[in-house]
């Protein structure tokens, strides 16, 4: 079989996205695993295909690197708005839904995709200064110094591969606060296995966890190892959150056919 595909990236988090609006396509574990290897394959850190809806623009499918289908992926959302205006549809607000509900995106005027996330209700401390919160997937942050120094591969499987979350994975991400006020991410990714230079839904957990304001309208600008991001946000009390948006880049790469 004969795909046709087509590469985007949000800030170094990169993905193969596909067409499959006539619902033709079907991958399994093995192909999906292939197509995102980086030496046998395309090379990407999940795919994603785009399926008609019959109440939304557009369903979001999204496969971790590892072939298994993935949580939400806020840097793949947004580059597939990105993919679906480079495919004509052009629209002021966008509606899609994905493994974790409906989501609304615009497109600003400088080109970043702003796309909101689901609301947050819970937040909890662990190892007294660490938190774990789910923004469309499970993350673990860990406020951190030095973090560009850090071995995010070997501190990140230390946590993911312990026995409270061995079964299941969960997201590692270490956070700095810089001088300006932003934070600066490293994330690792179960499913990856590996450090991905940005991810959406890491960024958007660790800047609730570093909300300015106790209570109220955020922004918190992120630097990742791939690019600049920003979430916004209302903080409604210690542990709950609305209205949170993820700002960024969405880009097109190349596009392509491989056999499958």
């Amino acid at each position: 079989m004969k795909l046709n595909f087509y590469k985007y990236h949000g800030t170094g988090n990169d993905f193969i996205i596909i067409d499959n609006r006539n619902s033709n396509i079907k991958l399994n574990t093995e192909q999906v695993n292939k197509l995102c290897s980086r030496r046998f394959g395309i090379g990407a850190d999940g795919l994603m295909l785009m399926s008609n809806h019959t109440t939304f623009d557009f369903e979001m499918m999204y496969y971790n690197a590892d072939g298994n289908i993935g949580s939400m992926c806020g840097n793949g959302g947004r580059c597939m708005i990105q993919f679906a205006f480079d495919r004509g549809l052009h629209k002021s607000e966008y509606l899609f839904t994905a493994v974790d509900g409906e989501h609304k995106a615009t497109i600003e005027n400088n080109g970043w995709i702003d796309l909101k996330m689901k609301d947050v209700d819970s937040v909890e401390i662990s190892s007294f200064t660490d938190f774990i919160l789910d923004t469309g997937s499970p993350h673990y942050v860990k406020p951190a110094d030095d973090v560009k120094n850090i071995d995010i591969v070997k501190a990140g499987r230390e946590i993911r591969y312990s026995r409270r979350f061995a079964d299941d994975g969960i997201n590692i991400n270490f956070a700095e606060l810089e001088e300006d006020g932003s934070i600066y991410v490293r994330t690792y990714e179960r499913g990856v296995e590996d450090e991905t230079l940005s991810c959406g839904t890491g960024v958007t957990a660790s800047a609730l966890v570093f909300a300015h304001n106790d209570n109220g309208f955020n922004r918190v600008n992120i630097k990742t190892p791939g690019g600049y991001l920003a979430v916004e946000f209302d903080k409604t009390s210690e542990t709950s959150f609305k209205n949170i948006w993820l700002c960024g880049p969405a880009v097109f790469v190349f596009k392509g056919e491989v056999d499958v």
